[in-house]
């Protein structure tokens, strides 16, 4: 065996060894999201008849809109160069899924088993409502199970262009601010009608970490920020690098500011 026939011999027994190896792994991972996936699927239809009905949903906005203060946003009103930020930077599928995300769903159970606990938060532009609406902020432990089956009966009585109306109406934007329209007026003086590309993407991303993004307490970072949803509205191509790079030599924010009069 200690010829090249037996170097060759042992080299070749051992690639296969690696290749069983690595295909056994891959087995494994698809077996279990495959489980993770089957699970989701029948727990959610149990869910589905121990949950409430959501004919409530746009009421609910309404109610917790009048909590906050702000006023409710109409689909007419969401500007598509903003509404193009959002989807881009929080849901890209969202125009495309119906309310939960199964590859999304996939990596976070996964993630969930590794640290057993049930512990990665709401990924859907849907869910993130429906945390806000039904679950009181939270989507953790059998909550995110609720809010799964929510986000499936919510898309099922409100459109995309008004689920992304309602989150727009909702999201936080400050330490104690909620809501793209008053927002707008406090950080740029202007209706959320007259605002440009970079404006739209400070908004974009601040509901992500509005106290890390606040313009006003932490302006590098909302740099940053504002830079990395331009950059997924070009990866996307909702714009053109030329308007990107306009955007980004952009003022971060004005140097008056005094509400919407």
């Amino acid at each position: 065996m200690g010829g090249p026939n037996g170097h060759h011999l042992e080299y070749s027994v051992t690639n296969e060894g690696e290749d069983v190896r690595q295909t056994e792994g891959g087995r494994r991972l698809r077996r279990i999201a495959a489980g993770v996936i089957l699970v989701v699927i029948v727990v959610t239809a149990f869910a589905w008849l121990a949950t409430p009905d959501v004919s409530d949903a746009q009421a609910r906005v309404e109610a917790l809109a009048a909590k906050h203060h702000v006023p409710v946003l109409s689909p007419e009103e969401v500007p598509t160069q903003l509404a193009l930020a959002v989807v881009a930077t929080e849901d890209e599928r969202f125009y495309s899924h119906h309310g939960i995300d199964l590859p999304g769903i996939v990596r976070a159970s996964i993630n969930d088993i590794r640290m057993s606990c049930l512990c990665e938060g709401a990924s859907t532009i849907t869910e993130q409502l429906i945390k806000a609406i039904y679950l009181n902020g939270s989507n953790e432990g059998l909550n995110k199970l609720v809010d799964v089956t929510l986000a499936f009966k919510v898309e099922s009585v409100l459109d995309k262009p008004q689920i992304l109306a309602d989150w727009l109406t909702l999201a936080p934007t400050g330490p104690t601010r909620y809501g793209v329209g008053p927002t707008a007026c406090a950080y740029f003086g202007k209706p959320l009608a007259n605002l440009d590309l970079a404006q739209y993407a400070l908004l974009a991303g601040l509901p992500q970490s509005p106290v890390a993004y606040d313009p006003l307490t932490h302006p590098e970072a909302a740099l940053r920020r504002r830079g990395q949803v331009l950059e997924a509205m070009l990866g996307h191509r909702y714009i053109t690098a030329s308007e990107a790079d306009a955007a980004r030599a952009e003022t971060l924010l004005p140097a008056l500011r005094g509400g919407c009069q």
